[in-house]
C-alpha cells in the first residue's frame, strides 16, 4: 500500500520495513499494521490537532506537570506554540501510560517507543495470530462476561493504584486476545489525585464496563465497584488484592442535590413573586 506521510520517516531511519495495512482508523489517530524484519507491529498516527477537538482535553489534562515553566505557561493560552506543547503533551502521555501500566502489572500492548510523533507497540492478535477483535465484536457467554468483568475490575484496580484512570475505557478499546481482555487507547488518561472530574471519568469507566459485560450477565447492574473502589482509594486503602464485593451502602444522610436545587428554584420564584408585589403596589 502507498506509505502514509506519517509513517514515511519510520520507513526513511529503517524502524520499520514495510506498511502492511491499515488496522483502523478514528477521532484521535490512525493504527497501522507494519513490518519489521519477521515481526508485525502496531503504529499510531496522531491526527493534527486541529482535527482533534483541543477544546475537549482541559478535562484530561489538569494535574499533569509540563516539562518546562515555558510549557506551562503555553498550555494555558490558545496560541501557536501553546497548540504544539498541548499535541506533544497528548502523545506523551499514551507512552507513558503504557510504560508506567505495564510495568505495574496491567494488560496493555507492550510499547516500543515513540518517533517523530508516531507510537510504535505490539500487534495484539488472537490464538489465531489475527488482529485482536475489540470488546463489542465478541459474543460472549454470562460464565465468560462475569470473568472477564472480574478480571477489568482488577486492571482497573492495579491502574488507580499506580495513580491512573483511562478516562474513556469502554468495549471500544477493550481487545480481546487468546488470554482475555487488553486495554487500549490511552492518550488521555488521567491523574487520579491530581484532576478535579477524576471521580466523574473514574465512575464512567467502571460503569461502562458493568454495562458491557451485563449484556450477558444482567445480574452485574446491580453492582457499584465504582463508589466501592473509589471509597477505599479516597482513605488510602487501596492496594492490587483489596478484597471488593461490588456493593456500596449510600449515605441517608447524604445532601439530595436535586432536593436543593428545587428548593433554591422555589424561593427564587417567590422571590420574584413579592417583587413583582411591590411594583404593582407602587404603581397603583
Amino acid at each position: 500500500m502507498k506509505i502514509p506521510k506519517g509513517l514515511q520517516p519510520l520507513m526513511e531511519d529503517g524502524l520499520i520495513d514495510a506498511v502492511v495495512r491499515r488496522l483502523q482508523s478514528g477521532k484521535e489517530a490512525s493504527v497501522y499494521i507494519v513490518a519489521r524484519g519477521e515481526h508485525r507491529l502496531c503504529a499510531k498516527v496522531y491526527k493534527d490537532a486541529e482535527h482533534r477537538g483541543f477544546h475537549k482535553l482541559a478535562q484530561y489534562q489538569e494535574g499533569r506537570k509540563a516539562r518546562g515553566s515555558r510549557d506551562a505557561r503555553a498550555l494555558g493560552k490558545h496560541g501557536r506554540y501553546g497548540r504544539k506543547v498541548q499535541e506533544s503533551e497528548w502523545q506523551n502521555a499514551e507512552i507513558q501510560a503504557l510504560y508506567q501500566l505495564a510495568n505495574a502489572g496491567v494488560r496493555v500492548p507492550k510499547p516500543l517507543g515513540v518517533h517523530e510523533g508516531v507510537l510504535l507497540m505490539e500487534l495484539v492478535v488472537d490464538r489465531h495470530g489475527t488482529p485482536a477483535p475489540r470488546l463489542n465484536d465478541v459474543e460472549m457467554s454470562p460464565e465468560q462476561a462475569r470473568a472477564w468483568h472480574g478480571f477489568m475490575i482488577a486492571q482497573i484496580v492495579l491502574m488507580l493504584c499506580v495513580g491512573l484512570i483511562h478516562g474513556d475505557l469502554s468495549e471500544y478499546n477493550v481487545l480481546l486476545d487468546a488470554n482475555g481482555p487488553v486495554i487500549i487507547d490511552l492518550p488521555q488518561a488521567v491523574n487520579a489525585a491530581g484532576n478535579n472530574n477524576a471521580f466523574r471519568m473514574f465512575e464512567r469507566d467502571v460503569n461502562n464496563m458493568r454495562a458491557s459485560f451485563a449484556r450477558a450477565a444482567p445480574e452485574l447492574l446491580q453492582s457499584e465497584y465504582a463508589l466501592e473502589i473509589w471509597k477505599f482509594y479516597e482513605a488510602g486503602e487501596l492496594k492490587p488484592d483489596t478484597a471488593l464485593t461490588g456493593q456500596f451502602t449510600r449515605d441517608a444522610s447524604a445532601v439530595d442535590v436535586a432536593a436543593v436545587l428545587d428548593q433554591i428554584e422555589a424561593e427564587r420564584q417567590e422571590a420574584e413573586a413579592r417583587q413583582r408585589g411591590r411594583e404593582q403596589a407602587l404603581s397603583a
